[in-house]
């Protein structure tokens, strides 16, 4: 796989889907549920507005990237070296720690089968869906 680490930052519960939710789909359940107040539905809008501007949405280049058959359990992680934007990921932290949603940061170098890849980002299929952390084959 190489040395690119890849982090994640998620939920420690999975979500109905049976995998383990990411912290922009946390903080978007948060508002979506009406929970966030005024200042916190301003920080989510202006965050969520700055990353649709600064980095690819993988859904809209391949529709099927998380398509549950095709890629079961696909989710997304930030390549080490997007530094700009992995450095933004502090306030969604803060909120998800805010409303008591348990969260973790997850380090690899083989977040299982890649089926997309730009720049700042991977969308891996985890080789061991079953297991809460996905780490390298044994």
């Amino acid at each position: 796989m190489g040395d690119t680490v890849y982090v994640r930052f998620q939920g420690t519960e999975r979500s109905p889907r049976g995998h383990f939710p990411g912290i922009f789909g946390l903080a978007n359940g948060l508002a979506r549920d009406g929970k966030l107040s005024e200042e916190q539905h301003r920080f989510w809008r202006a965050g969520n507005d700055w990353y649709d501007t600064h980095y690819t949405n993988p859904s809209l280049v391949d529709p099927t990237v998380y398509d549950p058959e095709a890629n079961p359990g696909a989710v997304a992680w930030f390549k080490s070296t997007a530094v700009h934007l992995l450095v933004r990921v502090d306030g969604y932290l803060d909120l998800l720690t805010t409303h008591a949603v348990d969260h973790e940061r997850v380090e690899t170098t083989d977040p299982g089968r890649i089926v997309y890849e730009d720049e700042d980002q991977v969308i891996a299929v985890p080789w061991h869906p079953d297991r809460p952390v996905c780490g390298p084959r044994p």
